[in-house]
Parts: structure tokens; C-alpha cells; sequence
């Protein structure tokens, strides 16, 4: 069977850009691009020229990419004409491969917004796409409010998406601007859309404020659209659009998708995909969501010793797709709802090789549940589990000892007169039999405690020197000033390598000690630092 082609538009530069706390730079940008130009996407919408240095700049110049880049902007200005609209003409003067306009379509926001009369409105749409295609660039109409606009007066939305139809507009993208129509709306509103543009020409471009923009997306899919508009991660204004990472892999993946279209992103392609939304975070310096489907770290994760098992016989089971489909991994977590079948996958994952019936294995899982009573948690803390197993079974070297810590904090007044807080840490270690102190500052005592501890570990300092700490949680389990505290360090290295640990105990610079002593051994044996 023949399978139909779906267009892929990615806006996570454009309208991405739009999320809280989120400003690219150029380069930023231009590495993300490259990104979603080796994913397979066929445009990626980079930026609105004219608007900000970034993009005009980005649009300066003819970028080297595969895929179409697009440049977004406004239909001509009401009461201008297109020579005499500065906005206008910095869209055609950019270095872009196509276009996409956004024009109204709810009558509501004609009248209130642009203060303009509804045919006026229609002809600035016309005009402007017809600039755009005797320009020679291909053209897109994005069809702002379209839902709701359709809601409200059916004849003039499907007028205005029409008019960009019939003006030459490659794609008219039906908007879900506001994010809050439903997939059966959707559904049913594209159904009656088709009817007066094809849908080979006919996209969908969604936000997720009712959590449905991939609902939302499949849905106008199935009733005849064929280009896909959203971002990676979902990124976006508000709640976020529609998003691609998780749209793409159920297009390739699920049956009823996968047998109907096609894509550009091919099998290996997609297989690129976690990678992609990690760099992505990573830009942008955040965290990847764990829980994000398909990429998160535990969207293959399974804690319960019954799930482990099945999974081991045939992941099937409780997976359904293959993680490497989507360039992500299994993981099978350590936890007091664990049994051995999780204890022994989690040491096959990490290297070490043990019989099921070797009783060390009972002793671990039992200290693993006792631990685990007291606040550790071992699931989120992969590293600091194999420093405990290994230690367990007896192949951990102790490359060095720490005698004593001490911690002050001091507030003062500096020489400007100012009132600052400053902490201070001393460290005294024992490496091959010789004593090293060593003293760091820090703007906290658990920064001061970091930099004091590996500011000096003699022969280990090499393997440590690329070590970061990049990010540092605190949870107080108990209540009271007493509390247990429980502190989750994630550490990196030079090459982007991430692993966590933890710390237990009520005092909450004890604990963070404890979390970055297993994140440096735990490294120097990854490193295969030499034993004493």
C-alpha cells in the first residue's frame, strides 16, 4: 500500500523561544538547527527577521542545511502597502528558503485587534502571499485563532484560509492559538476544512494548553492534514506546542501511523532523537525531563521486581516500543519495591558479573531496603548504587581517606563596606599513607566543601580535574529541626558524561559530603584510576 507523506515543521527557534526563561543566542541556534536538519525534519523555522538582532542576523546570510529554513512574520501592516511596510520587506530581504505568514482568521480579533474591516483583512492576506511567492520563496499561511475563529463565524476562517490557498501558499496551517479546543473539535473542524483546501497543502500547528497537543495534532492527521507543526520538547509559550519528540515516534512507531504515512526521519534518524532533545536542554541549561515520553530517562525505567523480571524474559512485556528505536535505554532501578531480579540486571548493566545464587547478592538487596528505609534512594542515584554494590562484593580500591572535615560560614563586612556571607572548608585527606590538607571557599559551605576536596588529591587529581558539580537537590524527609535530610548531586565531566549520587543524614552538610565523596570515587573508577 501506497503510504501518504507527512511534512514535518519544526518552530522550536521561533515560537520555542517564546517560553519562559528561554533566549537563544546565534550560535544557539544555529546548533539546534543543525540538530533538527540531521533529525529530518523538512523546515525548521528559525527566527523572525527584523524583530531582534538574533534573527535578522541569523537570515543575514545563506545557511548551509538540508532542510527548508523558514522565516515567520506578519502579513502586511492594515493601511500599508507592501513596498511601504518596513516589516514587510526585511521578511523578503532574508536569506530563507520559505515563508510563513501569520494572518488572522477570527473575525473577533480582525475588529478589536487590527481595527480593520474583514475584506481588508482578506486582502492583506492575498497581497501578502503573493509577495511572498513572486519573491520566488515558497509560502506559508499560518491561520492564527483558526479554531476558534471557526467556532465563531465558519464562512470568514474558511474565507481567510481560502484566500492564502488561492493567493499561491504552499501550506495553510490551521492555528490552535489559544490551545483549548479539543481533539473531536479538531477532528470534526479539518474534516469540513478539506472539503475546501486539499489537505496535501492543508497543516496543523497546536498549543498544549488542555495537555492535547499531541492528541490534537494526530487527530487533524487523521481527518486530512498532512504537515505537522511543533517544537522539540515542546517547547513553547504558556503551556508549551505540540510536541515533535513525541509525535514523530508515534508516527513511526504505531502501527496505525506507520502503515498510512511517511517522513522524512528515517529508522536511523530517529534514532537520533533522544540525543536531539537532550541537546536541546542542555543549550538551554536545564534538566531534561525524566518523565517525558519516548526520551525521558524513565520512559524505559522499571522499579517493581515482578516488571523487571518479564522484562528480562521479553521487554514486551511493559515496553511498548524498543528504546533504542528512539536512541534511549532500559533501566532497571534499585529500589525497596525491587527483588533480585532487579539487583542482578542492575549489576549485568554495569559490568559485574555474579551467579544469581551467590548469597552477596541477598546481602545487597537486604542493604539496599535498609538504606532505602532510612531516606536513601538508589533509583535516582545509579552511581552511588554501584559504589555500594561494589563495595559489597569486595572489588571497590580505596584510593583515599578523609580524617576530618570542618565548615565555617562567617558573615562580615568586606572592604567596600558591604555585607556579605562568606564560607570556608577545610579538608584533611590520607592518600598512600601521606596526610594532604587542603582549604577552599565557596558561596555556601557545600560549595566550599567541593572545591576544598578536590583541590589536592595528589596523584587522582588528573582523573578529577574535568569534574563539575552542575546540580545540587535537597529533600528534608522528616519534619522538625532534626530533619534527615536527603541530597542528590548530579556531577558531569568534560566529555558531557552525567551520573548522580546521594547523601543521608540530618545534618545536611554531612550528607552533601557524602553525595560528593561517591561522585569522585565513583568517577575514578569509571576512569580506572590506578589502586593504591
Amino acid at each position: 500500500m501506497t503510504r501518504e507523506q507527512l511534512s514535518l515543521y519544526d518552530t522550536t527557534l521561533r515560537d520555542g523561544a517564546q517560553t519562559h526563561g528561554v533566549d537563544f543566542s546565534l550560535e544557539d541556534k544555529l546548533l539546534i538547527a543543525e540538530q533538527l536538519d540531521g533529525l529530518g525534519l523538512d523546515y525548521v523555522e528559525a527566527g523572525y527577521p527584523g524583530a531582534n538582532p538574533t534573527d535578522t542576523k541569523l537570515f543575514g546570510e545563506k545557511r548551509k542545511l538540508g532542510t527548508k529554513l523558514t522565516a515567520f512574520g506578519m502579513t502586511k501592516r492594515p493601511g500599508r502597502s507592501i513596498s511601504n511596510d518596513p516589516g514587510f520587506q526585511a521578511l523578503l530581504a532574508a536569506e530563507a528558503d520559505a515563508i510563513c505568514l501569520v494572518g488572522k482568521t477570527w473575525d473577533f480579533h480582525v475588529d478589536v485587534a487590527l481595527g480593520i474591516t474583514l475584506e481588508e483583512n482578506l486582502a492583506g492576506i492575498e497581497e501578502s502571499v503573493e509577495a511572498v511567492v513572486a519573491s520566488g520563496r515558497e509560502a506559508l499561511l499560518d491561520c492564527e485563532h483558526f479554531f476558534d475563529g471557526y467556532k465563531a463565524n465558519p464562512d470568514y476562517a474558511l474565507s481567510c484560509a481560502k484566500a492564502g490557498y488561492e493567493a499561491g501558499a504552499r501550506w495553510v496551517v490551521l492555528c490552535d492559538t489559544n490551545g483549548g479546543t479539543l481533539p473531536e473539535e479538531i477532528e470534526a473542524i479539518v474534516t469540513e476544512v478539506v472539503k475546501q483546501v486539499p489537505g496535501d497543502h492543508l497543516g496543523i500547528h497546536v498549543h498544549n494548553d488542555t495537555d492535547n497537543g499531541v492528541a490534537n495534532s494526530l487527530a487533524a492527521v487523521r481527518a486530512g492534514a498532512r504537515q505537522i507543526q511543533g517544537t522539540l520538547n515542546g517547547l513553547g509559550e504558556r503551556c508549551g506546542n505540540a510536541n515533535l519528540t513525541s509525535i514523530i515516534p508515534t508516527l513511526m512507531l504505531k502501527t496505525d501511523y506507520a502503515e498510512r504515512y511517511e517522513t522524512n526521519v528515517t529508522p536511523q534518524k530517529l534514532a537520533t532523537l533522544t540525543h536531539a532533545s537532550r541537546i536541546l536542554d542542555e543549550l538551554l541549561n536545564r534538566a531534561p525531563n525524566r518523565h517525558a515520553p519516548y526520551v525521558g530517562e524513565s520512559a524505559f525505567a522499571h522499579k517493581g521486581g515482578i516488571h523487571v523480571s518479564a522484562v528480562q524474559k521479553d521487554p514486551r512485556t511493559y515496553e511498548h516500543v524498543p528504546p533504542d528505536s528512539v536512541g534511549n535505554v532500559r533501566r532497571l532501578l534499585i529500589s525497596d519495591q525491587g527483588g533480585r531480579s532487579n539487583i542482578m540486571a542492575q549489576l549485568e548493566s554495569i559490568g559485574i558479573a555474579v551467579p544469581k545464587d551467590d548469597p552477596r547478592v541477598a546481602r545487597l538487596l537486604e542493604v539496599v531496603k535498609e538504606r532505602e528505609a532510612v531516606g536513601y534512594a538508589y533509583e535516582a542515584a545509579e552511581a552511588s548504587f554501584e559504589l555500594l554494590a561494589r563495595r559489597l562484593l569486595g572489588n571497590v580500591p580505596q584510593f583515599f581517606d578523609v580524617d576530618s572535615f570542618r565548615v565555617m560560614v562567617e558573615r562580615r563586612h568586606n572592604a567596600l563596606g558591604e555585607l556579605v556571607t562568606i564560607s570556608e572548608a577545610t579538608v584533611k585527606a590520607r592518600i598512600n599513607g601521606e596526610t594532604v590538607m587542603s582549604v577552599g571557599e565557596g558561596n555556601g559551605p557545600v560549595n566550599a566543601l567541593d572545591n576544598a576536596l578536590r583541590k589536592d588529591l595528589g596523584p587522582y587529581q588528573r582523573y578529577i580535574d574535568d569534574l563539575k558539580l552542575v546540580d545540587y537537590k535537597v529533600r528534608i524527609l522528616t519534619g522538625g529541626t532534626d530533619a534527615v535530610t536527603r541530597v542528590l548531586v548530579e556531577s558531569r565531566d568534560g566529555e558531557g558524561r552525567r551520573w548522580f549520587t546521594v547523601g543521608v543524614s540530618p545534618n545536611i552538610v554531612d550528607a552533601s559530603f557524602e553525595a560528593l565523596l561517591d561522585s569522585i570515587n565513583y568517577k575514578l573508577i569509571r576512569d580506572g584510576a590506578p589502586a593504591p
